[in-house]
């Protein structure tokens, strides 16, 4: 079976491919924008299963097809709740609401499943789509965090962090005071909780924050050393197979 994602969020996209994998499911090609992903079906044989962001940096994901007729499964990932409920008046499989749970998840593959060999077919209402998303909400991103001191919560800002990591099983912040607290979350969590131009993760126990970066060094076997304003505590490195993304993300 064949599987791509289209999402606009390198991360989140990333991350769906790993959940994908544990379900023995290969995403092969992931997608990120209307234009790079018009060129690509246009050049492709279509895939059997979408998963389909709703919207990408360069516009509405149903442009695509609104330009190539495709005739793909679609399950939806989309942050806009109040329209997901309508499920956009369109024949998908279902839809997805971010940050995406495992259990969801599974369960919207085995819908895709159960419904097979029918032929998939998407019919789409651009009209009512676009009303509906005139003025659609702001993704929700983290803006705080409760962090415990003693017997007291303290309230962290997210822009007086410079840095979340991973030690010892359990997640940390790094604030630009020089302050460690512990959290009760994940960094995979974390992906689709942090606003994806200011935080990236540079490898699996690191995300960094762009406006925390003070200087980076070229390292060993093409990787990056990130030095930021205040944390010196453990090297920053940027994994070798994430500096391309590292680059743009900067720019």
């Amino acid at each position: 079976m064949k599987v791509i994602i289209i999402e606009d969020e390198k991360p989140s996209a990333r991350r769906l491919q790993r959940m994908l994998q544990n379900l023995d499911l290969n995403a092969e090609v992931l997608l990120h924008s209307v234009e790079a992903s018009l060129d690509w079906f246009q050049k492709n044989t279509h895939p059997d299963l979408i998963f389909l962001d709703i919207q990408l940096s360069d516009g509405l994901s149903f442009q695509i097809f609104e330009t190539i007729d495709i005739k793909s499964a679609v399950i939806f990932t989309t942050a806009y709740d109040e329209y997901a409920l309508q499920a956009f008046k369109l024949n998908s499989i279902d839809y997805l609401l971010k940050p995406i749970d495992e259990d969801d998840l599974a369960i919207a593959v085995k819908k895709y499943q159960e419904r097979l060999p029918q032929k998939q077919t998407v019919s789409l209402d651009f009209d009512d789509i676009k009303k509906l998303l005139v003025n659609p909400i702001d993704r929700d991103y983290k803006k705080r965090f409760s962090v415990k001191v003693g017997q007291h919560l303290k309230l962290v800002n997210i822009d007086e962090i410079e840095c979340f990591y991973s030690e010892n099983k359990g997640t940390y912040l790094y604030t630009s005071e020089g302050r460690n607290y512990l959290i009760d979350t994940t960094l995979e969590h974390l992906e689709d909780e942090l606003e994806p131009h200011t935080f990236f993760r540079v490898n699996r126990k690191f995300f960094v924050n762009i406006n925390a970066i003070k200087d980076m060094v070229s390292y060993t076997n093409s990787r990056l050393q990130i030095k930021l304003n205040s944390y010196n505590e453990q090297e920053v490195i940027v994994a070798r197979e994430r500096v391309r993304d590292f680059k743009s993300w900067l720019e």
